[in-house]
C-alpha cells in the first residue's frame, strides 16, 4: 500500500510510526498547509514527497489510501475529495461536526465501495474488547446499569503544555474553528467504548454541557472559547440498561483517565486506562457476594493501523466504519439539543 499522511501536527506521528512497522506499507507523501512543517515531518520519517494542498496531492494521485488528520472542521470536505479520488481513507474522529456531513461520508465512501474507517484508538486496547466480549456471551447476565467517564486536566495543569497559548489547543475549545467542545473531543471516545463494550446502542439521552469562565471575554486572539468544557448525561440503551456518561477537562489530579464500569445481573467489569496503561477487573460467580474484584487476562489485538491496511488490500469493510461514525454523531448533536432544551430526547433512527 503506498499511503497519504494529510495533516502533520502532533497526532500524525502516531500514524507515521505505527503505519511505519506495517509490512508492504510505503508512506510516499505527507500534506500540510505550512510548507516548513511538512518538510520536518517528512525528513523525520522518510517521506520524499510533500505537499501544500490536498488538491496538490490527489492531482499527482500516486498514492493508494490516505490518513487524515487534519482538525476536526477539515474531515469533511478533505475526506469527500479523497472518496471521490477512490482513495481509501482512516480518518480521525469525530469525521465531522454534525450527522448530516457524517451520513454523507458514509454514504460517499459505501457508493464508491472504499474502505472508510475511523481511528477509534481505545479499539486497540485488550481490555475493551474483553469488556465487549465478556459482556456479549452472557459472563455477567444482563446489563442493568453502566457508569463511563474521560478525566483530562489540561485545562487546570500544564501536563501537556500551557493550553493558552498553543493553537494544538486553543481550536479544541472553540466551535468556529469547529470544535463540539469536550462532547467532540473526549466524548465520542467514551460514548464509542460504552456502547461498543455494551454491544448496545444509545436510544434515549439527556445532557448537562457547560463552557467554564477561562479568561476574560473567554477568548484568545480569533479563538473564542465559547466550545463545552464539561458533560454529564444520562442514558438509556437499546438494552433496557441505564447509565451515566461525563468527560471533562477540568478534572483536577486526573491527566488522561478512562473508566468503564458495567454491571449486570450476574456479574460485573470494570476498565481503566490512563497514559500508564490499561486493566480490566470482573467481579463474578462467587465473589458477587463479596464483592471480590479480580484482574482478568486479556491477551492481546491488532492496531486500527493494521486492520486498515488489510481492509484495504482486501476492499472488505472493517468496524469503527464511517456508518458507525455518523450514528454515533447524531447522538452528540442529539445531546446538544437536550442541552438547548432541558429535556431528555430520543437519539433519532
Amino acid at each position: 500500500m503506498r499511503l497519504l499522511i494529510l495533516g502533520t501536527g502532533g497526532r500524525a506521528n502516531r500514524h507515521a510510526i505505527e503505519f511505519g512497522k506495517i509490512e508492504g506499507v510505503e508512506i510516499v507523501g505527507a500534506v500540510d498547509v505550512d510548507p516548513a512543517r511538512a518538510k520536518i515531518f517528512a525528513a523525520k520519517y522518510n517521506i520524499e514527497r510533500t505537499f501544500t494542498s490536498l488538491e496538490e496531492a490527489i492531482a499527482w494521485g500516486k498514492f493508494d489510501a490516505a490518513a487524515n488528520v487534519t482538525s476536526d472542521k477539515a474531515h469533511y470536505l478533505t475526506t469527500l475529495a479523497l472518496i471521490a479520488a477512490g482513495k481509501h481513507v482512516l480518518c480521525e474522529k469525530p469525521i465531522a461536526e454534525n450527522y448530516a456531513q457524517a451520513a454523507e461520508m458514509a454514504s460517499a465512501a459505501e457508493r464508491a465501495n472504499l474502505v472508510a474507517m475511523v481511528n477509534f484508538n481505545f479499539r486497540e486496547l485488550p481490555p475493551l474488547q474483553k469488556a465487549r466480549e465478556l459482556v456479549l456471551s452472557g459472563e455477567i447476565g444482563r446489563l442493568r446499569h453502566l457508569d463511563a467517564s474521560y478525566l483530562q486536566s489540561w485545562l487546570v495543569s500544564n501536563a501537556y503544555g500551557y493550553w493558552a497559548s498553543e493553537p494544538k489547543f486553543l481550536w479544541r475549545l472553540s466551535t468556529n474553528h469547529g470544535s463540539n467542545g469536550v462532547l467532540g473531543d473526549l466524548g465520542i471516545h467514551i460514548l464509542d467504548c460504552a456502547t461498543y463494550a455494551a454491544g448496545s446502542s444509545v436510544e434515549r439521552l439527556f445532557a448537562r454541557l457547560k463552557c467554564f469562565e477561562k479568561m476574560p471575554g473567554n477568548r484568545i486572539g480569533d479563538y473564542d472559547l465559547d466550545a463545552n468544557d464539561s458533560f454529564a448525561m444520562t442514558v438509556e440503551l437499546e438494552n433496557g440498561a441505564l447509565g451515566m456518561i461525563q468527560a471533562s477537562r477540568w478534572t483536577t489530579g486526573y491527566i488522561n483517565e478512562l473508566k468503564l464500569r458495567l454491571f449486570g445481573d450476574r456479574g460485573a467489569l470494570e476498565m481503566v486506562c490512563t497514559d500508564q496503561g490499561s486493566s480490566l477487573k470482573a467481579c463474578l460467580g462467587e465473589d458477587v457476594n463479596s464483592a471480590v474484584w479480580r484482574e482478568i487476562g486479556v491477551g492481546v489485538v491488532p492496531t486500527n493501523y493494521k486492520r486498515f491496511v488489510e481492509a484495504a488490500e482486501s476492499r472488505q469493510m472493517v468496524e469503527p466504519g464511517f456508518r458507525y461514525a455518523a450514528n454515533l454523531q447524531r447522538v452528540m448533536d442529539t445531546a446538544i439539543q437536550t442541552e438547548r432544551k432541558r429535556c431528555e430526547l430520543k437519539v433519532p433512527n
